[in-house]
Parts: C-alpha cells; structure tokens; sequence
C-alpha cells in the first residue's frame, strides 16, 4: 500500500526512534521528542475544537520559538494549512497576507499582539485570535489551551498534493503573493537536502535563520528526520550566535545573507574563539569568495552553499563539492563553492535558457535565465492565476535569475535580470563588480546598481558600507576595481553608506538604491 509523500512520515518515524532522545531547546524549556510531539498533538485537538478543517488556513507570526515549531506539525497532521508570516513585516502587510489567505485562525508571539489588535478590525474572517506567549485581553491563551487539550485527535487523509503551507514572498515592490507549497514539495526537499547535506541524531541544528522563511528551508523537518536537536534562537545578532554555538555544542546551522556578513565580520575575539567544525549552509544571495574565505579559513568552518526560490520549496541547486575541488587552493576553492552549483538529486531538471528557451552554451561566459520544472515547483501562487500563468509557462518554472554554467555544469548566478546593467551594450554583473569589492580589507557590505549615463546608457553606481574603524575613498575603490575587472564594469560613482536597505528577508532592495543614486547624481 501506497503511503502519501509527506514531512509527517518523518514525524511518525521520530516518535518511534527518537522518543527520549533531546528534540527542542527554547532557552529555559528543553524537550524531548515524545514531550515535543505530544504538545503538537494536543494542539491538534485543540485546532479540531476551534472548528479548523483540512484546507482551512492558520497564520502563526513569531520569531523562532517552540511554540512555532510546533505550527510546523500540529497543523498539517489535522490536514489544514499553514500560514507562517514574516513577522518583521508591517501590521498593513499582516492584514493583506491573513486577509488574502483567508486564516481562519491567528497565531502571535507576544511581540506581535500589538501589531495585530491594531487591525482587528479588518480582519473579519479571523474567528480566533492565540497568543503563542504573553496575556492580552481578548486572546486565547497557547499554553493553558493546549495543557487542556487531550493528546487525542482525528486524523483525517491526507494526499501528496494537498498543501502544507503558503508561504509569501517578501512584497518589496508589490503585494506579497502566496506560495502554494504541498506535501510533496516539502517532502522531497527535505530528502534531496539530506542527501547532499547529511545529518545524524548526533547534530545540534541552531535556528538562526527564521522559520517562516520558506519553512526554514525545511529544517523545520529535516532536523527532525534524523533525530537531531532544534536549538531555538529568538535574537539573531553575531554575538547570540558565537555564545549559542559554545554553549549548546552546535554542529550545524543555516544563515541567510545578512547573517552570513554579520558573522564573517564579528568582533575578532569572537571568530578568534568560535567552536571550530561547525557546517553551514547559506543560500538567498550568491555570497562573495571573500565571505567564504574568512568564514572557512578564519573560523574552521565548512560553508556549502544552496540555490532556490520560495517557489521551489526551496532549493534546486547545491554547490556539491568534488574531490578534485579539494587540491584546489583556498582563493580558487571559495570561487567554486561561491557558485550556485548542480541540481539536487530530488529537484527536478534545471536549465539555463537564452530569450528564444534555447540553453546557453557551458562556457562560463553566457548568459540566460534559469528556468526549471520538477517535484519541488510549487503549485501556483494562491488565489492569483494571473502570476502563476506568468511565472509558470511552457512546462517551465521562470525564475528571474540571470545565470552562467560553466563547462563542469555549475551554474552561477551573475545577477536577477532586473539588475543586469547594459553598458555600451554589454552586459555587467553587479553581482560580479559586489564579489570584487568585497575582496577590499575596508568593505563590509557591497550593492551595484545600474544608473543612468549620457555616453554608454548605464554604468554602475556602488553603495558602500565600510567596516567599523576603517577609512577609504572613491577614487581607491573605483582603482581596485578597475585592477581586477574590466575596464567598462568599474563603478562610475561609489557612495559610501552606513547602512543598505534589506528586505524583510535580508535581500538588498535595490530599487530603493536607484532612488538614491538618482537623488546623488542629480545634485
């Protein structure tokens, strides 16, 4: 018989293996994996009582916790679905996402019950409002709901295709869309990843990358498949971070683009004194070689890095590591494993294409889009076949990222289409012109952005973030540039900044640069 491919074998199977074994460290509160599942199932019933049927929609908005790791099973096992929102986003934002998703029930942290109350009133399909933490008039208390709660729930079928979340995307230059992700798309992510990025029962996993953020990339289900530990991780700041790992004995974690920075660029006594050995995934913007550089040679860790969208639940590719990468020296080594990679075993087919859907030649050199079709696209984007229709067409998932594949079949990402700039008709990397700045002893942070120029139509315009302490000027950065690249993808105006503007999910907003570089040349 048939079992539905579904994350929640991976619990059942964890229940039985991993009963005693440490599940779940949220600061003071430690549990098990029987204590851990028995507190989703008694959520499940409590969800049942509310009246939430499958397909019916929960939203959770909480920084990474026990109680929304537990969103993660105790709503999908009662077939409903989960809405996990980025909760740096604004009570505007929260509206128009549970609204658009049509939540029947509200999840927050006690951080957030502020936000919520104050559009109440335009939430009408909201029938139930929990808070996950704190009291707060007019909420359901988490705690005391579920410790009155049986463990005891209906579990209704559940096929593959039915969905287990939708996740919105960040929303930076229109309305967030709904990511439709099913059973299957979780599923076979978090076994692709798993092949190419083992775990044992003997990891500790930090949770410094956000849950909500693609379902954590599936962590929230692949730490859990293997029996390992989820250490929870409520402030994410480079100093939490290094004390966490010491303290908890971390073997493992993933970080988003920010924080990926914000460690290679800690204090020194504290990459001095860092527990060596850890591995780290990263993936959301293609880090720099120098980035990895430190983060490997400085501290002793091994950084692999992955590919993919929302939309692909997540990852499509993985920089594999070869054998032959490893005679390589430490500068060529971080230039490779800088690169976006090779697909993973369970992702599907993914092809970089030319305007006509032709793939691009393997020479490192040609540029197209990356386009991809396999088990972890998503089902569509909800309640919008409009954007669906765009994204999804001829048999394709169309991502938007501009890319090359080199003759060994390693795809790498030089830039979103967007933000190639064509200048004098050729084509520039700001990705590319980022990496070289990076390499700079005085650069912390790095965005490129294409601006308009009488002569050659654009050029580009760097915005700079120095590291604390440091001094440098225009004419030294445009010069290491131009030492290290052509002539034409020097900067034509650099700008130094304290700060670049991120999305909710660390992604540099470039268009907000554009805006400032036009502002700076205008004057």
């Amino acid at each position: 018989m048939e079992i539905p491919l579904s994350p929640l074998e991976f619990a059942r199977r964890a229940r039985r293996l991993y009963a005693e074994r440490e599940a779940v460290v949220d600061g003071d509160l430690r549990l098990s994996y029987a204590h851990f599942f028995d507190r989703c199932d008694r959520w499940s019933c409590a969800l049942q009582k509310f009246g939430i049927q499958p397909g019916d929609r929960v939203a959770y908005i909480a920084p990474n916790t026990h109680a929304q790791l537990e969103s993660f099973y105790a709503v999908p096992q009662i077939g409903a679905v989960l809405v996990p929102i980025n909760y740096r986003l604004s009570p505007d934002d929260f509206a128009y996402i549970i609204n658009h998703s049509g939540a029947r029930i509200v999840c927050a942290h006690s951080d957030y019950l502020e936000a919520v109350d104050s559009i109440r009133a335009r939430l009408p399909q909201v029938e139930h409002f929990v808070a996950l933490e704190g009291e707060r008039g007019g909420w359901i208390d988490y705690e005391a709901t579920l410790a009155a709660a049986a463990p005891d729930f209906a579990r209704p079928a559940i096929a593959e295709n039915d969905l287990i979340s939708i996740n919105y995307t960040s929303g930076t230059t229109a309305r967030p869309k709904g990511v439709m992700i099913t059973h299957r798309n979780a599923y076979l992510n978090v076994v692709g990843t798993l092949v190419h990025h083992s775990l044992t029962a003997a990891d500790r996993y930090l949770w410094t990358l956000p849950m909500f953020h693609a379902n954590g990339w599936t962590f929230v289900w692949i730490v859990t498949a293997r029996g390992a530990a989820h250490i929870c991780l409520r402030r994410v700041e480079p100093r939490a971070i290094f004390a966490t790992i010491e303290r908890e004995q971390i073997s493992l974690f993933c970080a988003a683009p920010t924080v990926l920075i914000g460690i290679a660029n800690a204090p020194e006594e504290l990459r001095r004194n860092a527990r060596r050995g850890v591995r780290l995934m990263t993936a959301g913007a293609p880090p720099a070689a120098a980035t990895i550089q430190r983060i490997e040679g400085e501290l002793g860790w091994e950084l692999t890095q992955a590919y993919g969208l929302t939309e692909t639940s997540p990852f499509i590719t993985i920089c594999e590591e070869r054998p032959e990468h490893l005679d390589l020296s430490p500068q060529a080594r971080a230039v490779v494993k800088a690169r976006q990679g090779v697909e993973l075993i369970t992702s599907g087919e993914l092809l970089v294409v030319d305007a006509d859907g032709v793939e691009v030649a393997h020479d490192g050199h040609a540029l197209g889009e990356i386009v991809v079709r396999g088990n972890v696209v998503m089902k569509g984007y909800f309640n919008d076949p409009q954007a669906t229709a765009t994204a999804m067409r001829d048999g394709w998932f169309h991502s938007g990222d501009a890319a090359v594949v080199h003759p060994d079949g390693y795809v790498e990402i030089r830039d979103r289409f967007k933000d190639v700039i064509i200048s004098g008709g050729e084509n520039i990397s700001s990705v590319e012109i980022e990496g070289v700045l990076l390499h700079h002893p005085s650069v912390q942070e790095a965005a490129v952005v294409g601006m308009p120029h009488p002569r050659w139509g654009e050029s580009p315009h760097a915005f700079v973030v120095l590291r604390s302490g440091t001094t440098a000027s225009e004419d030294e950065m445009k010069q290491f540039v131009h030492e290290r690249l052509a002539h034409f993808k020097m900067p034509q105006w650099v700008t130094f900044v304290d700060d670049l503007p991120k999305t909710a999910t660390g992604k540099v907003q470039k268009y907000v640069l554009r805006g400032r570089g036009t502002a700076i040349i205008s004057q």
